[in-house]
């Protein structure tokens, strides 16, 4: 009997059977969080884990999208080759440069809006063009008719971008946080430390400020001076910070929940991700009953 056959064997028919649990199961949760969390505005938004449904604002500065060159307030692209091997038998998409745009977003739903940090979501924009050319860095994106492809033969590379506009339709759920007007948690303690700090960096002139005897050195008296002046100053700030403007923001939460940014709504979002939870507890099924077959067969 051939044992290190059979151990790869049940290694890939095992490897199908949990990876279609895990599938299913992490898309079954991804829907219910989408499902499950209530949808907030941002003027009474919630610190934490929100929902919010509104559109892309006017941005600061308009972002210009690499290939096409449409301006756009987010975008990403990915620009493949097409390669064959074994005597042209196999062939593939090879993927040569991928990017997106790391700029803050702007999301507005009529009460406020707050700045979104793209880094980490799940993009999905009403925004997606894909087409084909014969040069690493492509033109202008042209219609791909039929007849073209059939006389030119396969293009060599493949490019996508997708973006997001001003206007939009955005979905977002992520971590949603708030500085300025007292929404920030300020603490007296540590920032008096601080403080403290930054005055001994230049201990000559600390002594020169709270040294009363001039003897080169803090008695207790002295110290207890440092630390009233330091914490009267870290009070200060703390008033400066309550009076500040509040900027709202979003972004990637720090437990592993779902963070996504979309031009459809949670139930369209939804709905692919119990399809994709079907693929997945079909995948796990073939496993088992591969890995059954395969045990069944000694």
């Amino acid at each position: 009997m051939d044992w290190l056959g059979l151990l790869v064997t049940l290694g890939v028919t095992g490897s199908m059977a949990v990876g279609g649990a895990w599938w299913f199961i992490d898309c079954q949760r991804q829907a219910r969080f989408l499902l499950d969390t209530p949808t907030s505005k941002v003027r009474s938004a919630a610190q934490g884990y929100v929902e919010l449904y509104g559109f892309v604002g006017e941005q600061a500065e308009q972002l210009q999208a690499p290939l096409t060159g449409e301006p756009c307030a987010w975008w990403s692209y990915r620009i493949e080759e097409y390669q064959r091997s074994g005597n042209n038998k196999h062939h593939s998409w090879r993927t040569l440069d991928s990017k997106t745009s790391k700029a803050f977003l702007r999301f507005e739903d009529g009460t406020g809006h707050c700045l979104i940090n793209p880094e980490g979501a799940r993009v999905i924009p009403v925004s997606r063009q894909v087409w084909q050319g014969n040069d690493r860095h492509p033109q202008t994106p042209q219609p791909q008719h039929w007849l073209n492809i059939l006389v030119m033969g396969r293009r060599r590379y493949r490019y996508t971008e997708e973006r997001l506009h001003s206007g939009d339709p955005l979905y977002v759920i992520g971590h949603f946080y708030s500085q300025g007007g007292g929404h920030q948690t300020f603490d007296i303690d540590r920032m008096q430390s601080a403080i403290i700090r930054e005055w001994k960096q230049d201990f000559p002139g600390l002594l020169k400020r709270f040294d009363l005897n001039r003897d080169g050195q803090f008695d207790e008296n002295e110290w207890n001076r440092v630390r009233t002046a330091a914490r009267q100053q870290a009070k200060q700030q703390q008033r400066q910070q309550a009076q500040a403007p509040v900027a709202h923001y979003m972004r990637k939460p720090d437990e592993n929940l779902p963070f996504i940014l979309s031009s459809h709504g949670e139930d369209e979002l939804a709905r692919r991700l119990r399809w994709k939870s079907l693929v997945g507890i079909l995948l796990c099924l073939a496993g088992v009953l591969a890995t059954v077959h395969v045990l069944s067969s000694l």
